[in-house]
């Protein structure tokens, strides 16, 4: 598959009265990723959501490999999406939860999928519940359901919120392995280290404005 592009074209959103996205525009292609910060409610979310689908915009266009969403395509596909937590069933493991979800696409594969928790620093035999997790055990969950399908563009929404230092190392690590396998990455931080080290141009969301630090 080629590399991927996401153009956003003179993005505007507003909710009522509230100018959520301000005339943004953004280019993203395969092999980089890039970061966004801002805070809370700046409108880093709405944006992502916008990017996927989830919200139709008020003007401009975003166009997914040229195909201009809510005219050519409805949805982002062959996506891994975090934004916000996931609705996992709660009475089930980790593992089974991603069965249930990879299976939606793909032929069961529990061998593959175990190798998918490994690679996020979970225990895949472990019959723990979901609803036992800890924020950072249900965090890694949500990268691997990100992530198991081989997904070229990935979405990440704060992911590495709830993590400890050893397991935000892991991740970047990770994230970096995705880079070089030509995967298009936009994440939103809040932790400077993340942007910092991870991210080959760095965007500020203030007040719904889209400008670009690095």
């Amino acid at each position: 598959m080629g590399r991927q592009k996401i153009e956003v074209c003179n993005v505007s959103k507003k909710f009522g009265d509230s100018v959520v996205l301000d005339k943004v525009s953004l280019e993203l292609n395969g092999g980089k990723i890039y970061g966004i910060v801002g805070y809370n409610g700046s409108g880093k979310t709405v944006l992502f959501k916008c990017i996927c689908g989830f919200y139709r915009t008020d003007k401009g266009a975003i166009k997914i490999n040229g195909q201009v969403m809510h005219k050519d395509i409805d949805i982002l596909k062959g996506a891994g999406i975090i934004i916000e937590e996931p609705g996992y069933i709660r009475n089930f493991s980790g593992i089974k939860n991603l069965e249930c979800l990879y299976r939606i696409c793909n032929k069961p594969n529990r061998k593959y999928l175990k190798t998918v928790m490994t690679k996020v620093g979970l225990n895949p035999n472990s019959r723990k519940p979901v609803c036992h997790y800890s924020l950072g055990m249900r965090q890694r969950l949500a990268i691997a359901q990100a992530t198991m399908e081989n997904q070229e563009i990935l979405i990440l929404d704060e992911p590495m919120n709830g993590l400890d230092k050893r397991s935000v190392s892991d991740m970047r690590n990770f994230f970096e392995e995705l880079k070089e396998q030509g995967k298009l990455i936009l994440l939103a931080s809040h932790n400077k280290d993340d942007i910092e080290l991870l991210c080959d141009e760095v965007y500020e969301m203030d007040m719904g404005r889209l400008s670009r630090l690095r």
